[in-house]
């Protein structure tokens, strides 16, 4: 038992590192995710500091995480991509459009919470 804790806990201890290389890596090279990464912090600081609910503070903080989360995943889609086609190739620019649709849907469904949650706390 002890022996499997202390491998998990090593596993564990690299999977955080190599995250932190991930984004420490995307945050010197895109200014995109450096942007995300303000409007997320504003927009925590915005739930925190009105009158919301758990739930409401919730869904704003988990929205704007998974709109991170996907900026971070089109980063590494257009590394791959870049990495494995220098030269402009269709294929090449629809992995690279899918990868910007997904962090725009990401940035709509956490644009239309706040629309929402907004209205609600408003129509209070």
């Amino acid at each position: 038992m002890k022996t499997w804790l202390v491998a998990e806990g090593r596993r564990l201890w690299r999977t955080c590192v190599y995250s932190w290389r991930g984004w420490a890596a995307a945050w010197a090279s895109e200014k995109t995710l450096r942007q995300w990464t303000l409007a997320n912090a504003l927009s925590v600081l915005a739930a925190l500091l009105l009158p919301l609910g758990t739930a409401e503070r919730a869904l704003i903080i988990a929205l704007g995480l998974l709109l991170l989360a996907t900026e971070l995943m089109n980063t590494a889609i257009e590394t791959v991509v870049n990495h494995l086609s220098p030269q402009p190739h269709p294929l090449a620019a629809k992995a690279k459009d899918c990868g910007s649709a997904a962090v725009a849907l990401a940035a709509i469904a956490a644009g239309a919470a706040w629309i929402v949650v907004l209205w609600g706390l408003w129509a209070r």
